[in-house]
């Protein structure tokens, strides 16, 4: 298992880093293509939804749920 990696993200016009680990990254990845979006338009929808936890939580969360869903 690799250790995290830290990615630069846009959201909202502004740069931002998150670290995940690779496997997130790529599932990340795999998301926004099978929606048809841009990263960083997801992590700005992921942004928006968050609340209190922090951005990279967010994302793994959102990834989790997302392949629960299926």
């Amino acid at each position: 298992m690799s250790g995290p990696e830290k990615h630069s993200l846009t959201l909202h016009g502004h740069r931002t880093s998150v670290t995940l680990e690779p496997q997130f990254w790529r599932a990340f990845r795999s998301i926004a293509g099978e929606r048809g979006q841009p990263v960083n338009q997801l992590a700005a929808e992921i942004d928006a939804i968050r609340g209190d936890a922090g951005l990279a939580s967010a994302i793994r969360v959102y990834v989790l749920e997302w392949y629960q869903a299926r």
